[in-house]
């Protein structure tokens, strides 16, 4: 099991998911591509747009709960504050686009920077509703 933390940000909403493990892109986007995929087709259906920031980091959670905890109830968390720790940061815009930073040096040093001390990796496009 990869031991790679990173934070899942959703834009409009104050929350930062922490996973343990699990980070890195080959791991998490099969994950969490899908998810999306279907989060931005049942809003759409609902047609309720004013809560969706926090609907999805609710989703979020309990997927990724479901998909690593297991035993383990430590692994994933929701604060407000950024971990100087995790390699991987994945922001969830909500223009519907995955978009996915590395955490550079100066992010580590001061993890309130947020994705400001970020580099970002790739842009990946949710499938649209």
């Amino acid at each position: 099991m990869s031991a790679t933390p990173c934070h899942i940000l959703i834009e409009g909403s104050p929350i930062v998911i922490y996973a343990s493990r699990n980070g890195t892109p080959e791991r998490l986007l099969p994950i969490l591509n899908p998810f999306l995929d279907t989060f931005w087709q049942e809003r759409g259906l609902v047609g309720e747009q004013g809560d969706t920031p926090a609907c999805l980091a609710a989703q979020v959670i309990v997927r990724l709960g479901f998909e690593f905890c297991e035993d383990d109830f430590s692994n994933l968390k929701a604060s407000t504050e950024f971990d100087p720790t995790v390699q991987y940061l994945y922001e969830i815009r909500g223009d519907r686009t995955l978009h996915i930073w590395v955490a550079d040096e100066a992010y580590r040093q001061q993890p309130q920077l947020g994705l400001a001390g970020c580099r970002e990796l790739v842009e990946q496009a949710a499938p649209q509703a």
